[in-house]
């Protein structure tokens, strides 16, 4: 009763003395000083993986039992988290909350935004192990890693050519769907790589000024 009146006042009068932060229930706060301390006293009796809280434990369960109990209402999509539905409804309402200071460029994710920030500071804050290349992205590191394993997981299941990188296997399906997706503005020629129709439409305007 009484976290409900504070939640009613706005009153937050339990005080993280690490970081600050402010909570109008003191059980929040207990939960909260996990992060600072590393206590993670909930286990997954499936993984071992641990958790701060039991939320966290209950949500990270769905990974094991496949529920997904927040469905997005326009498309029917499932999601684990409530979190995720709610970024997720904005591909539909066309919302962007978060947006860049320098260019004025918007984003749906905070990470998103984070992440191309990085195009402004220069940061590259993931450096390959063998040869020292950086990447502002962990999945542009991950993919660069496979050049030096020599490993090329994706495999046509056509001809069985093999591909560092999924979107490279799109591409090359379509040369046994004959898909081409990507059409000239000017000549309507296709193309199954938006790179061919980028180098031709470079050659088209050279070609005619």
């Amino acid at each position: 009763m009484i976290g409900q009146q504070l939640t009613c006042t706005g009153e937050r009068p339990y005080l993280c003395d690490v970081c600050n932060k402010t909570f109008t229930i003191k059980g929040n706060l207990k939960v909260h000083r996990r992060i600072h301390t590393g206590e993670r006293p909930y286990r997954c009796d499936l993984c071992e993986k641990t958790f701060g809280s039991k939320s966290e434990l209950k949500v990270h369960q769905r990974v094991h039992t496949g529920e997904r109990p927040y469905c997005c209402d326009v498309c029917n999509k499932t999601f684990m988290k409530l979190q995720h539905l709610k970024v997720h409804r904005r591909v539909h309402t066309g919302e962007r909350p978060y947006c860049c200071e320098v260019c004025s460029k918007t984003f749906m994710k905070l990470h998103n935004l984070n992440v191309h920030r990085r195009v402004h500071t220069g940061e590259r804050p993931y450096r390959c192990d063998v040869c020292n290349k950086t990447f502002t992205v962990r999945s542009n590191l991950n993919i660069h890693q496979l050049v030096h394993t020599g490993e090329r997981p994706y495999c046509c299941d056509v001809c069985n050519k093999t591909f560092t990188v999924r979107s490279n296997l799109n591409i090359h399906q379509r040369v046994h769907t004959g898909e081409r997706p990507y059409c000239c503005d000017v000549c309507s020629k296709t193309f199954s790589d938006k790179n061919d129709l980028k180098r031709h439409l470079q050659y088209y305007c050279n070609q005619h000024p």
